[in-house]
């Protein structure tokens, strides 16, 4: 047990390591945890070996070969333990599969609360700070009938309809993730404290990529967004305005090829223009009644009045066909993450032309779906 702590301790020291290095993004460290077997031992190879890992050049190399920060390194462990807080790495399995999906996963993370609840099946519900009373009912009503799905709110604890969404899902008794634009210890708005500290007890969580201290400067915000529709099966707009964080979160999410749905507002209501843009063009799915939600999400319901939790729904195995070697090859890069036609064939060295022969002869046998934008995912 304690030779685990030990490997684990180590591990750690690594990933935060490698996040102070200027300019060794999310998607190196990613690539870098792909090829190497034990993360513990990043450090300890050399620049040959280093350079032999896709992204990994030259600087890079000799970046993670000049480190030798580790006293800054475990200061952040010693604070981070001070403030009540734990961080999560790319390479620990508590760290959320879907938000693993994404094309840049934070590295780490910092939480209070129950890392369970990052994981479950859920919505993000985003809005305006500024809301109109019908998109407060709405934010209500849908939040609501979405928790007593037992399915986990996703949103930002900032004013406005993100408060309203948390607080909706503690009131029915459900999971509920806020995700911060600022350090864990420096929580913004200083107003939803009392919030944000209802949802760790609750069983939910407050979480964010930002270190201790971090001050809630307005670029953070944006950034963070990707974290909330990362974590989530789909986004809710319920009320927005042109621009602003929430159509970024909506923009952000079909990037991730998550579902994007939208509440319609009262034409010359301007806090609802953003829902009415996203639908019109065809962004997001226009939502009358909560069914408009869920069924697009992968999960199963129970009947009407029974709360129980959704449970994904059963896949088709692949490996139970019998596929000839590209179409295996395929199957289990799709199993990773979802692909985009040329990146896909880019990664598996087949062409375009006959890699869409074989994906569609994948999407007949109930294996493989295409989304918009010649994206394809596993069924």
């Amino acid at each position: 047990m304690l030779k685990n702590k030990k490997r684990n301790k180590k591990k750690l020291r690594v990933l935060i390591a490698l996040s102070l290095i200027p300019g060794f993004g999310c998607r190196r460290v990613f690539k870098l945890l792909k090829k190497i077997e034990d993360p513990g031992e990043i450090f300890a190879l050399s620049k040959r070996k280093l350079r032999m890992i896709e992204d990994i050049g030259e600087a890079s190399a000799l970046s993670i070969l000049s480190f030798n920060n580790w006293d800054e390194v475990d200061e952040i462990i010693r604070a981070t333990e001070k403030s009540g807080s734990q961080i999560i790495t790319l390479a620990d399995p508590e760290y959320p599969s879907l938000l693993k999906q994404i094309y840049d996963p934070p590295i780490l993370f910092w939480l209070k609360g129950n890392y369970e609840a990052l994981s479950k099946p859920g919505v993000a519900v985003v809005g305006t700070r500024n809301t109109s009373q019908y998109g407060r009912n709405m934010a209500k009503k849908l939040t609501g009938e979405l928790a007593d799905q037992g399915l986990c709110i996703f949103s930002g604890l900032a004013y406005g309809i993100d408060s309203i969404a948390h607080r909706t899902a503690l009131d029915h008794k459900a999971p509920t993730v806020a995700v911060l634009g600022s350090g864990i210890d420096n929580l913004y708005p200083k107003e939803n404290t009392d919030l944000a500290n209802n949802i760790v007890k609750s069983g939910g969580a407050v979480i964010t990529e930002y270190p201790l201290g971090t001050n809630p400067d307005a670029v953070n915000f944006p950034v963070r967004n990707r974290i909330v529709s990362g974590m989530s099966l789909g986004v809710l707009v319920v009320e927005s305005g042109i621009k602003g964080g929430s159509m970024i979160t909506a923009d952000l999410g079909l990037d991730q090829n998550r579902e994007v749905f939208a509440v319609p507002h009262p034409l010359g209501n301007p806090s609802g223009t953003g829902c009415n843009y996203l639908i019109k063009r065809g962004a997001a799915k226009l939502v009358q009644t909560i069914d408009d939600v869920l069924e697009e999400l992968p999960v199963e319901y129970s009947t009407a009045g029974d709360s129980s939790s959704p449970q994904e729904t059963a896949k088709p195995d692949w490996r139970k066909s019998e596929l000839d070697e590209s179409a295996i090859k395929i199957c289990e890069a799709l199993e990773k993450k979802a692909y985009q036609i040329d990146n896909l064939s880019e990664e598996l060295g087949i062409d375009t032309s006959r890699l869409l022969v074989i994906l569609l002869n994948l999407e007949m046998e109930n294996l493989v779906q295409q989304k918009a934008g010649k994206v394809f995912e596993l069924k």
